[in-house]
């Protein structure tokens, strides 16, 4: 009988040769039945030898295999291949700049298994040119099975759908295949968005537990968060696909407003950094941004843009006019129109 391992975790990796073997480093040091572990190193097109770096850990990490692309798919792509591969009973994901605390997945899959949920989430810490600084889940209940729709909201604060990494959990294959989850395929930025509403609006049950560390390297400089090209532009169709699940979802009504809130916040912060795009990409940035503000329901996109401060609707007011019914869509909110907040006159 072929052993089942515990947890499969999957690493997409593209030219991460100075820190792909201290990721896989950190999960040699998990189980003490190395059975348990399945690794699945998606080499996304390397040119640095990070495949070849990664097969050096086979002694240590007996579960480990490396998929190739020939040429880079993407993350969202890697990882949804590494999710086709994967054979454990629980599902992980590690970038590879990034590592655990020895017995992090112990601790995690203790948790899931106690708690009998679909899916687990915890803190991480965020490290930034060796400063450790923690960064806790928005849900301070711990140890507990809770709704995943109830902590979509609330609105105005953040949420767990605002929490939105991947890595910072354990999540349960079959409840993975039941609920659909896969990443958006072709995207390289934000893909974790869309994967984190789909749990939380289509899953049974999950915790938020305390577990010795995942720990998230910031500053790196191959990281997309420090890249400025057009593949920062796929936020918007992972918008796209939240706002589509949203509408499927049993309650839209409910769950629309938190989804506006989200997209206007992620659309500002990408305008609040147009200085560093290549000046022939603001052009597409504006389209990106405009597209998703149209597939908003009308009162909907006026009652978030009421909600913003002066600074972010302002830097929103002239894409306005671009959407269907200009804005005339918004005449029940003349802050959406003026930039001025509610009961403040223009």
């Amino acid at each position: 009988m072929t052993h089942r391992p515990l947890v499969s975790v999957i690493v997409p990796a593209k030219d991460q040769a100075p820190y792909i073997s201290d990721a896989l480093a950190s999960l040699a040091l998990q189980f003490d039945d190395p059975a348990a572990l399945e690794v699945l190193v998606v080499d996304d097109g390397s040119t640095d030898g990070t495949g070849e770096l990664a097969a050096s850990f086979a002694a240590r990490l007996p579960g480990l295999r490396v998929l190739r692309n020939e040429s880079p798919q993407g993350v969202a792509d890697a990882r949804n291949a590494g999710l086709r591969a994967a054979t454990g009973e629980l599902v992980a994901f590690l970038d590879p700049d990034d590592w655990l605390a020895p017995g992090h997945l112990p601790a995690l899959a203790a948790a899931l298994h106690s708690l009998d949920v679909d899916f687990v989430r915890c803190d991480h810490v965020q490290v930034t040119e060796g400063n450790r600084t923690l960064h806790r889940a928005p849900q301070a209940r711990r140890a507990v099975p809770l709704d995943p729709r109830a902590d979509i909201l609330p609105v105005e604060a953040a949420s767990m759908v605002d929490y939105c990494f991947v890595w910072a959990g354990l999540f349960r294959k079959s409840a993975l295949e039941e609920t659909g989850a896969h990443f958006p395929a072709g995207v390289h930025t934000a893909e974790d968005r869309p994967w984190i509403w789909n749990l939380h609006l289509n899953a049974a049950s999950y915790a938020v537990v305390n577990a010795p560390g995942v720990f998230y390297r910031r500053g790196v400089t191959t990281s997309l968060t420090q890249v400025y090209d057009e593949r920062q532009l796929d936020f918007g169709a992972c918008y796209l696909d939240i706002f589509g699940q949203v509408t499927a979802s049993t309650e839209p009504a409910l769950y629309w407003p938190k989804a506006a809130r989200q997209y206007l916040a992620v659309a500002c912060h990408h305008l609040g950094r147009k200085e560093n795009w290549p000046p022939h990409l603001h052009g597409r940035l504006h389209a990106v941004i405009t597209e998703g503000l149209a597939a908003i329901p009308a009162q909907v996109l006026a009652g978030a843009l009421d909600d913003l401060d002066v600074e972010r609707r302002t830097a929103l007011l002239p894409l306005l006019p671009l959407l269907p019914g200009g804005p005339g869509r918004f005449a029940g909110s003349a802050s959406a129109v003026s930039g001025a907040p509610v009961g403040v006159s223009a």
